[in-house]
């Protein structure tokens, strides 16, 4: 009995693997994942009260120099 439930464990937990790496190479994860970093970006400079609340003001730079919106 205790062996059966670990192998039926072990299989839920392999199923459950194949199933989240088939949503997490999707497209539309993709596209929520950076969609979601964006706003926690632009949340947290709210937040912070280091940039004012309009979308259009909130500028970063990155390493090379470069200003993105």
């Amino acid at each position: 009995m205790q062996y059966r439930d670990v192998i039926f464990a072990m299989v839920a937990l392999a199923l459950t693997s194949v199933a989240l790496a088939g949503v997490v190479y999707t497209d539309a994860y993709s596209q929520t994942a950076k969609a979601e970093v964006s706003g926690v970006r632009a949340l947290t400079l709210v937040a912070s009260g280091d940039q004012a609340c309009d979308p259009a003001t909130m500028w970063s730079s990155n390493q090379s120099g470069t200003v993105q919106q």
